[in-house]
C-alpha cells in the first residue's frame, strides 16, 4: 500500500499521537516492532548482547496508576541497554510544583528520552515543547498511541494484514482508545465502525481529522447507535472500560447508558467466524465484556499486552537513534 521507507525517519522525534506519523511511517513502526519481537523470540541472549543504548537512560513519568505501561517500558528500555528511571505517584517528576519548563530542562540533561503517562494532552504537548530529547505519550485522556501500536501489531499478527479489515469498536466512543483506533484505522486503510450511545461520540475534531486521513488512504469510518450494525462481519471486535480513570464517579450512569454495547458471546457470533477480540486492559469483567469472551480462544488480550513491550522497544529504538553518534 505504501512505498518502503529507507533509513529511519523517526530518529529524534516525538510520538504524542498516532497522527504524528504518516501512513508509511506507521507501517514502518509496525514492521520494526514485528522484527524486534521475532529477534527476541529467536535468541534473547544475542538480542540483549546487541543492546545499542548502554549507558543511556529513559525517564518514565507516571502521573496515573500503571501496570502494563510501567513494566513494558522498563523492560523495553532495559532490553535496549538503557536505564529506566521511573517516577510515579507522590514522587513524580512534577510532585513539588516546579514548572514544566524547569523540570524538563533539567531532566533532558540526564536522559535520552522521556515517557509520560498523564491526564491532559496539553501537558504532554508542553513537555514536548521544552524537551530536546524524544517525548513519548504513554497515555493521556485523549490518546493512547503506545497501546494502539501494540493493538495494530496484534491484529496484523493474527490476520496477516491490516488494509481492508473490518473493526467494530463498541462502548465509550469518546475515550482515548476510540480516538487512537480512529487514527490507526485511518492510517492503515481499514474499516472502523464505532457503536456508541448519544453523548459518548468521539471528539468531533479528532473524528474530522480521521475522516480526512481516511479519504487519502481509502479507510472507511462510521458512527452508529446499533451495536449489531458494527458487529456484522467484523474481523476485529474491540472494547474498553466504560468508566476509565477519572470517570469513576460516573460509573453507574455509564453502565446504564452503555449496557447494550457489552461484548459477549452473542456479540461475537454476529462478527466474522474468525474474528478476534481485543481489550487494552484492565477490564471490568462482565461489565463491558463477559468472561466468556475474555477467556475465549479468539481473545487476544494477553498477546496485545505482551506486544506493548515489543512495540515500545521498537519505538524507543527508532526515536532514540537521533541521539546516537
Amino acid at each position: 500500500m505504501f512505498a518502503p521507507i529507507e533509513g529511519n525517519p523517526l530518529a529524534g522525534r516525538d510520538l504524542l499521537r498516532l497522527f504524528d506519523l504518516t501512513p508509511a511511517e506507521f507501517i514502518f513502526l509496525l514492521d520494526k516492532a514485528a522484527e524486534t519481537k521475532a529477534l527476541w523470540k529467536k535468541d534473547a541472549r544475542a538480542a540483549q548482547a546487541a543492546a545499542p543504548y548502554t549507558g543511556q537512560a529513559v525517564a518514565v513519568i507516571l502521573e496515573k496508576p500503571s501496570l502494563r505501561t510501567r513494566i513494558s517500558f522498563e523492560r523495553a528500555a532495559f532490553r535496549l541497554g538503557a536505564q529506566p528511571i521511573v517516577m510515579s505517584d507522590t514522587s513524580s517528576a512534577f510532585s513539588r510544583g516546579e514548572s514544566v519548563k524547569d523540570t524538563i530542562m533539567v531532566m533532558e540533561r540526564y536522559v535520552q528520552a522521556i515517557v509520560i503517562r498523564s491526564f491532559a494532552q496539553s501537558r504532554v504537548q508542553e513537555i514536548a515543547h521544552w524537551a530536546s530529547v524524544p517525548v513519548i505519550n504513554a497515555l493521556t485522556d485523549d490518546f493512547h498511541p503506545c497501546q494502539a501500536v501494540a493493538d495494530f501489531m496484534t491484529i496484523r499478527e493474527c490476520k496477516g494484514r491490516l488494509e481492508g479489515l473490518k473493526v467494530a469498536y463498541l462502548g465509550d466512543g469518546a475515550n482515548n482508545m476510540a480516538h487512537v483506533f480512529l487514527e490507526g484505522v485511518a492510517l492503515s486503510g481499514m474499516e472502523l465502525t464505532i457503536a456508541t450511545a448519544a453523548g459518548y461520540d468521539p471528539n468531533p475534531v479528532y473524528l474530522a481529522e480521521a475522516e480526512a486521513m481516511a479519504a487519502a488512504t481509502g479507510a472507511q469510518i462510521r458512527l452508529v447507535r446499533d451495536p449489531t450494525e458494527a458487529l456484522a462481519a467484523a474481523d476485529v471486535v474491540v472494547t474498553d472500560s466504560w468508566a476509565s480513570m477519572g470517570a469513576e464517579a460516573e460509573h453507574d450512569k455509564r453502565v446504564a447508558d452503555l449496557g447494550i454495547y457489552q461484548v459477549n458471546g452473542e456479540s461475537m457470533r454476529l462478527a466474522a467466524a474468525d474474528a478476534i477480540f481485543l481489550h487494552c486492559l484492565p477490564a471490568h469483567r462482565n461489565e463491558e465484556v463477559s468472561d466468556e469472551v475474555m477467556d475465549a480462544a479468539y481473545s487476544r488480550i494477553y498477546d496485545e499486552a505482551e506486544n506493548r513491550m515489543h512495540a515500545q522497544q521498537a519505538l524507543l529504538d527508532l526515536l532514540m537513534a537521533g541521539g546516537l553518534g
